[in-house]
């Protein structure tokens, strides 16, 4: 089978689009032929062995796939051939077929789009662990979101409304900002003068949650427009610069710096993932949250893809199809 293949950690342009073994149905392995594979900015540093964790090489990237059963496992028990399902891995799913544990394969309701499904799991799946589980966001509480436009900021800004938020979010142009009200953000910021217009907006109070999946010298603006006993989510770091936090500042202030790593998440309490992933298709199904599928894209074609994705080029979910 084709497959996108790292060979070494390099440069996203020295992915390789080749030929791959299959993967086997062993012990609870379920084996799905993709229909559409969800691309993620940690898909570009872990080629680039810049993520937290390493797997070993030559590997495929990707952690989201969605299609149909061809093959299970002796041990598997939830899902048969033929089944629609969606499923998460740490990687591997940059093929035309993917094999990935039963735990972390999600049957899909009957009219939900393979591209629809990818992105209710990384990106969803991390906001909503975000803002639920890490912030335990409450209804009538401000929500500010950085890089809005994004898919994981898109699914903060659907996420922050369904559990009755004020959501504020934040983006680079006018463009994006568009796309951020359209997705529910209440009020939509750019990034120039952030500090003074959160103010105004906040008459002075500051944001009870702040989303930041962006870093740089964006974190330092949203820590000093924090509200009192508020809580400061670390989700990524899109700019490139990890930055330094003051703890002078959640001291006086009194607020919370809170990491959200959904990826151990979902391996250390799967349980509570898998009950997350219920309730989020369950808000699909209602109309709460509505991904946004900026494109799809040949698999051949995912080291551009990538690039247009580290480069904080794109807005809402983008796919490759096999």
């Amino acid at each position: 089978m084709k497959a996108i293949i790292a060979r070494d950690f390099a440069p996203l342009d020295q992915l390789v689009y080749g030929d791959w073994p299959e993967p086997e149905a062993k012990g609870n392995t379920v084996v799905i032929e993709a229909e559409a594979i969800g691309v993620n900015y940690p898909d570009g540093l872990l080629v680039q062995g810049l993520y937290q964790m390493k797997p070993p090489l030559p590997f495929v990237p990707g952690m989201e796939v969605a299609g149909r059963v061809v093959a299970v496992g002796p041990g598997v028990k939830s899902v048969k051939l033929g089944d629609r399902v969606a499923a998460l891995s740490t990687h591997g799913s940059y093929a035309e077929r993917v094999g990935a544990a039963e735990p972390f394969v999600m049957p899909l309701p009957p009219d939900m789009p393979a591209a629809d499904a990818c992105a209710l799991l990384a990106g969803y799946g991390t906001s909503h662990y975000a803002l639920k589980q890490r912030s335990a966001l409450r209804e009538g509480e401000t929500l500010c979101v950085l890089g809005a436009a994004g898919a994981t900021g898109i699914a903060a800004i659907q996420i922050g409304k369904a559990l009755g938020a004020r959501v504020i979010g934040v983006a680079s142009s006018e463009e994006k900002r568009r796309i951020a009200a359209e997705a529910g953000a209440d009020i939509a910021l750019g990034y120039d003068n952030l500090k003074e217009a959160l103010k105004e907006v906040t008459g002075s109070k500051g944001v009870d949650v702040g989303f930041d999946p962006v870093g740089g010298e964006t974190f330092d603006v949203l820590a000093r427009s924090m509200a009192w006993n508020g809580r400061l989510l670390v989700i990524g770091f899109a700019s490139g610069a990890i930055p330094q936090f003051p703890v002078n500042l959640a001291l006086v202030k009194g607020f919370s710096v809170v990491g959200v790593f959904w990826g151990a998440f979902t391996t250390k309490e799967p349980r509570v993932y898998a009950g997350n992933m219920k309730e989020l298709v369950g808000w699909y199904l209602a109309g709460k949250v509505r991904p946004v599928i900026e494109g799809t894209y040949p698999l051949a074609d995912a080291a551009a893809v990538l690039t247009r994705v580290l480069g904080r080029g794109a807005s809402g979910k983008l796919i490759l199809k096999p």
